[in-house]
Formats: C-alpha cells, structure tokens, sequence
C-alpha cells in the first residue's frame, strides 16, 4: 500500500489495536492530519482522518474514519460559546465534515484536530492509567516521565478537552504526549512512526517504573478461604450459579453473559483489599460506561456452597438495584436521561471468577475486558501510590451524557432473538445445522452439540466466531456428557433459553428383522437423549425465572403407523408424547415445549446420507439424489421438504409470534394425510 497520512494511519491503528497493553476492543482514537484536492474547487485542502465514534482500533479500516476539514474545525473555537455549553459543538461536527461516507466523529474529535501535530494517539493502556488514577500522579508524571510527558487533571472529553490540550502542547514544545488525570494517555508526532513510537515509550516507561518501584502485594495480603478453587471446582460451581446470577441481572432486561477465571481476577478477589477497591470500581470512561460504576461482589468465601452463595446473592442484588438507584438520584438532573436500568454488569464470585453482562455476548466478553483493565490499573496505581478514580458525579456525568445516550438510540433495532441462547443436539449436519443457522441469523447465540467434536466446532465456525456459535461434543446417551454441553453453553453464554432435540438416528426394519441392539440404540439416542438434556435444560430453565423454549424434532412417524419401521417409529412417538408431558409440567416456569414433525427431508440430511437413502432410494426404484423428489410427489403439496423448511418452523415457535403456544405439534412434511394430528 502507498505510504500516505490515511494508510499510515489505518496502519498504526492495527498495530496499536491488536496490542492488548496498549488499549482493548473499542477502546482509544487515532488520527492523521494531511491534504488532498477538493473536488468541488480544484484547490488542495488540509484534512484531519480520526477514528469515528464506536469504531475499533484493531479492526479500523477506512470506512470507520471520520474525514473533517480542518480550516473549518479550527474556525470552531471562534464560536465556542465555553465549557457550561461544549456538548453544542458536536452538533457542528456535520458541518465540517469532508467528502461523504465515513463514520460519525466521536467525542475525542476536538483533541485530535486542535492538537498541533500530523498524527495524533489517545489510548487507554493500564499502565497508563495505573498513573492516571494515582493519588498523586501529577507528581508520578514527574518522577516517572520527566519533560517528556505532561500532567492533565481530569477532564470530561470534549471540546475543552481539546482546547487544553492544544495548550498543554504549545506552552511545552518538548513533550511527547500528556497523562489524562483519571483517563488515560495522549501522544503525538511528526509523522506516523514518531507518534506510535510516542506511545508505545509512554506505555513501556511506565509499566518499567511500576515493575522496579511497585509494592509486592498492591492488592495486600491473601484473605483467608477467598482462593482460588481448582479449575474443575470453580467451573462447576460458576456452571450451577450462572442461571441464578443471570436471573439476578435480567431484572430490568434480559443479558446474555460472559464468565472468565482468569488469573488477574482470582488473584484479586482473594486479596484483602478487594472490597474497598471494587466499591470505588473503574475511573477510565471507556470502562464504566461497560462495566458501570461498581460491581457486584460476593462477599462470603470460596468454599461457600452453592446454596448459601445464590441465598446472599439474591440479597446483594436486592440491595446493589437500591444503591443504584440512590447513586442515579444523588446525581441527575432535570435534563438527564432516564435510569437505564439498576441491574448490576459485573458480578464477581471469590474463588470462582467474574460474570459480565450485556445486551449480546460481545457486549458482555468486552465488558469483562474492561473490568480486568481496571484491575490492572488499581494493581499499579496502589503498587505506587493509592487508587483513586475520577468522583461519582463525574461518573455520572458520564454514564448519562446526553451525547451517550444519542449514541445508544442510534444502535439499531435488535434481531427477534437477541439475548436468546440455544442449544441444538445433533446440529452438525442436516436439519439441526440448518436449525441451528436460523437461529442465529435472528439473533440468538447457538451452542452446536454433536457426537463428533470437530465437526461441531467446524459447523459453529461456519456460523462466525464464538461470540456467536461454539461447538461441544455430546453423545446424548450419556447423562454426563448431555450435563457437561449444557455447562458449556451455561459458561459461554451466561444461561440457556431455547433448545432443540434434534440428535437422531434412523434403522428402519421390519419387527422380525429388528434385534435388540437396533431398537436399544434408538431408543437410547431419540427417547433417553431427548429425556437427559430436557432434564438438564430444565433445571437451568428453572433457575433463571425467564421462560424459554423446549423444541423437539420429532417425525411425520410418530403419528403415521407404517411398516417396517418399528424401532424409529416408536421412539418418535415416545419423543411426541415427551412434548406433551412437558409442556404439562414446565408452563408454570413459563416454559414452552412444542415439536416438529417433519417427513422426507433428504437433501442435507445425515440419516439419510449414512446409507438409509441409497436403501429406501433402491425400495423405490429411484436414483438416489432423486429421493426427495420421490417423496415430494407423494405429498398434497409437491413439495420437496428441505432442512431449511424446519428451520423455519423452529424459529417460529420459539418467536414472540406464538408466546403463548405450548405442547403443539406441527408437520413440516408438505401434506401427508395419513399423518394430519387429529
């Protein structure tokens, strides 16, 4: 690529993006300064390229930069009418925008076209921000820094924010960049390389100066039982708390979660100085506006059972929803926005590990992301010296900005099932990878489970990364490994809303020809494999208070009797009366429970694609790839029954549409008469 400001940019901005000590996901805004021709005069004109709003570094390209002309911007300080009305100036933004496309220029835009430098890097690394959250760290940026780097007090980022740092830079023609007090860090250059090489000195001098000058034990001792448990332990224990917590932080709306137990996380919570900090929670913006102000801590040791942990955490969210509200009324004004909402985004379990929330699985793995930045941060700012983030009105100013809060409205509408997490067996191939693509194309987070791991994770990726799908292996004859893919799920995504039984397999023979193993397996796969992971879906469905669905595929068999099929037919016909029973017991949980009856899908299909379609195909004297048109013809319709067709169907009943249907059956066979319910 040709070395110019915009490609120089967008290249710097990979690099610093994918470097997690130097910002996270979303998190930062870079810019470039240069000039091009405009078309509309013939004439060259000086143009500022920024990272828009929302946009990440790591994965910036050019359709996420904001193109500004800067002559116009600059004549913006003639009009700012001061700091009590700098929200004003973003709404002028548009109007000196260049060009057409690109992103909406964020809030950091001021500081990137004011600041006199070709290129420009505001970050929030955690060493950075260890200083910046420091007690004394005007004092530090001395010490640690020199000249180099100067000292900014907080500051809401803004259009004054801009102007101050243009000053800072012209009043000191020796530094490199600035310390932004409770924020992050700012650095500049002449060209590209210089400005990231800025950055990344800031970054490495202060992680260096913490290593060699830092307290041991930031954190303070040990506390007594607050260890970590053994991997295996913490995991099971945070699979069976996970619905309670998700029916704890789905009070005001439905989140899908993200649980990690990483070692930055167990080792604080079993320090003694973690409830002090986690009650003053995060200072950088970017990471409260994720993780909110605080967190929600349980406060009884790791070897706590189960029992005793959900009993105090329903009381810690009773009373974290009360502070909230308290912390929202101490601060609002007649012009704040509406509370958004009193659920708490971060939960942490000592010896376990953190759940985070939010409105789909990115959302809450970033949130978590952010939380362990600002772990970091208290790490090196109480190695130094002491934690002390920017005060609670700040916070608030932030977290209910009237720009935030245009922001949000901008997001678009979700999907049907957003927040929905589902789990379809046997979901590798043919109907249930189809069943499971529908799902996700509406929104919901899919939890592929199949006989064979590979080509479950092969079949997730196809659908996108694991903030989407995940593959598990199941063999649903096993009660364990059923109870094991649904901790999966659980710890993936938080919970557990919809669920396929779609695992399956057909030997279609005579009574006489059938022997024990035959019918044995088929029961063991479609009667007991339905039967263990309802029962391990339940109980999570259960625990969560939120509803869900229960769907099972039966077949067009379980009502039709025909020959030669006794030991598929009957257990589709046990599935079928499953679907009853069920819907019986669980709809005082809010729980749905329907079933599917399909009928000749061969195309895609993995019973059919094992031998029995090359066996029913040669039964019938046709080619086998004709198959599905064999059966079309004999259907009212003359339709050929596609895997999509019952996806379809799938989505259906588990859409808001027919919230109100339980314990139905609906044949997706193209019209079979023999087999209409009566």
């Amino acid at each position: 690529m040709t070395s110019t400001p915009k490609a120089d940019l967008i290249a710097r901005s990979n690099r610093l993006g994918s470097d997690p000590r130097v910002t996270n996901y979303a998190g930062g805004n870079t810019s470039a300064k240069g000039t091009e021709i405009d078309p509309a005069s013939g004439k060259p004109v000086e143009l500022l390229w920024v990272k828009g709003s929302g946009g990440d570094l790591g994965t910036l390209t050019e359709s996420g930069l904001s193109v500004l002309r800067l002559d116009r911007f600059r004549d913006l300080v003639d009009v700012y009418p001061g700091v009590e009305r700098e929200d004003e100036m973003i709404e002028a933004f548009p109007y000196v925008l260049f060009g057409k496309g690109g992103a909406a220029p964020s809030i950091d835009t001021s500081m990137h076209a004011l600041v006199d430098a070709a290129h420009v890097d505001h970050l929030h690394p955690d060493s950075g921000i260890a200083v910046a959250t420091s007690a004394d760290g005007e004092a530090l940026t001395k010490t640690i820094f020199g000249d180099r780097v100067a000292w900014v007090d907080w500051r809401r980022p803004g259009f004054q924010l801009g102007l101050d740092m243009a000053r800072i830079k012209a009043e000191n023609p020796g530094t490199i960049g600035a310390i932004l007090g409770g924020h992050g860090i700012t650095a500049w250059g002449d060209t590209s390389d210089e400005a990231e090489a800025n950055s990344l000195w800031i970054v490495d001098t202060a992680e260096a100066y913490i290593a060699e000058h830092g307290r041991a034990e930031p954190f303070g001792p040990v506390l007594a039982g607050y260890e970590a448990l053994p991997e295996e332990e913490r995991r099971a224990k945070a699979a069976l708390l996970a619905p309670h917590i998700r029916a704890l932080v789905s009070t005001d709306k439905v989140q899908v979660g993200h649980f990690t137990d990483s070692p930055e996380v167990l080792d604080f919570l079993s320090s003694t100085e973690h409830p002090r900090l986690a009650d003053l929670g995060t200072s950088c913006p970017d990471h409260f506006l994720r993780t909110k102000v605080k967190p929600l801590v349980l406060d009884l040791p790791a070897t706590a059972t189960v029992e005793e942990s959900v009993a105090r955490l329903a009381e810690l969210g009773e009373q974290y929803r009360v502070d909230y509200q308290a912390y929202y009324d101490r601060n609002a004004t007649a012009d704040s926005p509406a509370i958004r909402g009193a659920d708490p985004a971060i939960v942490m379990i000592p010896g376990v590990g953190m759940f985070s929330w939010g409105a789909n699985k990115q959302t809450a793995r970033v949130a978590g992301e952010y939380f362990v930045n600002a772990i970091n941060a208290m790490r090196g700012a109480e190695a130094l010296s002491t934690y002390a983030p920017i005060s609670e009105a700040e916070k608030f100013r932030i977290e209910y900005w009237a720009l935030e809060e245009a922001k949000l409205a901008r997001m678009p509408k979700p999907k049907p099932l957003a927040t929905r997490i589902a789990l379809v067996t046997g979901a590798a191939s043919g109907i249930g990878k189809a069943i499971a693509h529908r799902l996700a194309a509406e929104g919901a987070c899919v939890v592929i489970a199949d006989l064979d791991l590979a080509k479950a994770q092969a079949a997730a990726a196809e659908i996108g990364n694991t903030d989407v799908a995940i593959g598990v292996k199941a063999d649903v004859t096993s009660e364990a490994e059923v109870i094991a893919s649904v901790h999966a799920a659980v710890l993936a995504f938080g919970g557990l809303d919809l669920v396929v039984n779609n695992a399956g397999l057909v030997l279609a023979r005579s009574l006489l020809e059938t022997s024990e193993a035959d019918w044995d397996i088929q029961h063991d796969v479609m009667s007991k494999g339905s039967f263990f992971v309802s029962k391990a879906a339940a109980r999570v469905l259960i625990d969560q208070k939120l509803g869900g669905d229960i769907v099972y595929i039966s077949s067009k068999n379980s009502i039709f009797a025909g020959p030669d099929n006794i030991g598929y037919s009957s257990t589709k016909a046990d599935q079928s009366h499953q679907v009853r029973l069920l819907a019986a017991e669980l709809g005082g949980y809010g729980v749905k429970v329907n079933g599917i009856n399909p009928d000749g899908v061969v195309r895609g299909s993995g019973i059919f694609s094992g031998g029995w379609g090359a066996k029913r195909a040669a039964t019938y004297g046709v080619p086998e790839e004709e198959l599905g048109l064999y059966y079309a013809q004999r259907t009212l319709l003359k339709r050929e029954v596609l895997p999509e067709n019952v996806a379809n169907a799938v989505f259906v009943l588990c859409s808001a549409d027919l919230s109100h249907t339980t314990g139905l059956h609906i044949p997706v066979d193209a019209g079979v008469a023999a087999a209409f319910l009566r």
